[in-house]
């Protein structure tokens, strides 16, 4: 496998919906909604280790119950929490990022194309007109109660039998698909929102696998990605919690400043 040398890694979003977005001069554009589930970096693979570069990452929450005694091990050696999902993507060595941190929304950006993965919705089984849209037999002349069906599959005595592979009735759906070139419309980073333009394979609740185009590079991106060291958030919430505390200390000492004045006069 060719490995560039500005492979970035991708991100593992839930598929929350769609809606629509309007743009400044009044035009809707559907989009669909995926948001970052607590997406972080589980492993590293190394070349001298391994013998290829990606990183594992890993979303959403699971129970360290249900998880298998393998993983959960594997999980406690590295020291993160068990992740509900685990995928890999492969990427260049000047862009591995240190295990436990967290990707953040605006690893992507407005107007650059993405490829997004995911397991298509299920269908249980279907007609070959419904799977593989054949014309079916003709509605008139001879065709009694088979009007959907799909004709002749086998051949004549030799080989006498039915290819594997024939385009046949059978179950429709629950198939890993990728859907190339999906434009980026919005990011919210507070919320760990992403906008794509137009509809993403897979059903709503499951999780997705989105990285930068393949056919449509784009120039400006953050190298190796945008995310949130591991400790970073608390230690923001630890220095908010104190600068609102000494907000609450200087409003009482201006509180009792005034107090003390008013008794004066």
């Amino acid at each position: 496998m060719r490995q560039d040398s500005n492979l970035r890694t991708g991100v593992l979003a839930r598929k929350m919906g769609m809606t629509r977005v309007f743009t400044a001069d009044g035009t809707h554009v559907p989009v669909t909604v995926l948001q970052l589930d607590g997406c972080r970096v589980v492993g590293q693979r190394l070349e001298e280790r391994d013998g290829y570069v990606a990183l594992q990452l890993g979303a959403g929450v699971r129970k360290a119950k249900n998880v298998a005694k393998a993983q959960r091990e594997a999980f406690a050696k590295l020291e993160v929490e068990p992740a509900q999902v685990v995928s890999e993507f492969r990427v260049s060595p000047d862009n591995l990022i240190e295990v436990g941190a967290e990707l953040t929304a605006d690893h992507f950006v407005e107007g650059q194309k993405v490829d997004v993965q995911g397991i298509t919705i299920g269908k249980g089984f279907a007609g070959a007109m419904k799977r593989w849209n054949f014309g079916g037999l003709r509605a008139t002349h001879g065709v009694s109660v088979s009007h959907r069906s799909h004709g002749s599959t086998g051949q004549r005595q030799d080989p006498g039998r039915t290819f594997r592979g024939k385009k046949m009735a059978g179950h429709y759906g629950t198939e890993t698909v990728t859907t190339q070139n999906l434009q980026i419309v919005r990011v919210d980073v507070e919320r760990g929102l992403i906008l794509i333009k137009g509809a993403v394979p897979g059903a709503e609740g499951t999780f997705v696998r989105v990285r930068d185009a393949v056919k449509s590079p784009f120039a400006d991106l953050p190298r190796p990605g945008a995310f949130r060291r591991a400790g970073q958030e608390a230690a923001a919430q630890d220095n908010g919690a104190g600068e609102a505390e000494a907000a609450d200390q200087s409003a009482d000492q201006v509180a009792g400043a005034d107090a003390g004045g008013s008794e004066e006069q």
